[in-house]
């Protein structure tokens, strides 16, 4: 049985994960809503605006006294404290999360791919990790689950630009900006130089699907009862890159995100096409 609270603030995250994690056996979804609650729970906090900063290090801290043996009576954390002994994660990508949403309080640009991958290991790569151990995925997935989770938030990076810019942040290379000679990616600045913006944002496309191809290698270790849920949200950030590529400045005007009738119709696709049928 999932806790209210837990399935709450999943909910309340994204449409494309929720949706798709339902299609997951029990056992698995159970343990998916945990993971999910409290990386978003730990997201919240730096993403509010303002900065609840006090609130993160409480809840860092308080993660670290549930992992070191303590009840906290918090049951986002100690039910992912349980999580991580029962799948035995390996406690060093929790640190490398909490690390990357502590960047999210200190920096806000990187200069380099190679800077911006220390964030994307701790924010992303480290969740395709989190999935394959719940999954019991063999450890020569790891690899492509690590190219999954960075291709997704990449994506989310090129859909969400408006939203990071009004936090203060920009998740693209400083180096790839002053190549298509961008100050900011502010829409009045970009708005003088919309040629150069569309340019900007397809070769950060080309970086996604790179990426994307790189992850789809991992699939066929994944067992046809798990695939069409992770299939599903592969295919619906591919589906929102295609939309921005179309019109880069899209962006600016709306979140590019799936409806909910093109999630379903998408599950409904992969599970017939995996020749799954779910209970």
């Amino acid at each position: 049985m999932i806790d209210q609270t837990i399935y709450s603030i999943f909910k309340g995250g994204s449409k494309t994960y929720f949706y798709s994690t339902l299609f997951f056996p029990k056992n698995v979804k159970e343990d998916v809503f945990v993971l999910y609650s409290f990386l978003r729970k730990a997201d919240d906090y730096v993403d509010s605006i303002p900065q609840d900063t006090e609130g993160f290090y409480s809840f860092k801290e308080r993660y670290y006294q549930g992992i070191n043996g303590s009840r906290t009576g918090d049951v986002v954390i100690d039910s992912f404290v349980s999580l991580i002994k029962r799948k035995n994660f390996d406690t060093s990508w929790v640190d490398s999360f909490l690390a990357s949403m502590e960047m999210d309080i200190t920096k806000s640009t990187y200069d380099t791919m190679k800077d911006l991958l220390v964030y994307l290991y701790g924010s992303s790569e480290v969740v395709g990790l989190f999935m394959a151990k719940i999954m019991d995925l063999s450890q020569d997935s790891y690899e492509n689950a690590r190219y999954l989770g960075r291709a997704m938030q990449y994506i989310n990076f090129i859909r969400d630009i408006p939203e990071d810019i009004e936090l203060g942040r920009t998740y693209f290379p400083q180096s790839d900006l002053e190549f298509f000679n961008l100050e900011s990616l502010d829409e009045e600045c970009i708005r003088k130089k919309s040629e150069k913006f569309n340019a900007f944002v397809r070769k950060q496309l080309d970086t996604y699907y790179s990426w994307q191809k790189e992850a789809e290698g991992g699939f066929s270790y994944i067992p046809f009862r798990y695939l069409v849920p992770i299939k599903t949200a592969s295919d619906l950030y591919k589906w929102t890159g295609s939309q921005i590529k179309k019109h880069p400045h899209v962006v600016y005007q709306k979140k590019v995100k799936p409806s909910f009738p093109n999630i379903i119709s998408k599950v409904l696709f992969n599970s017939v096409s995996a020749g799954l049928s779910f209970k």
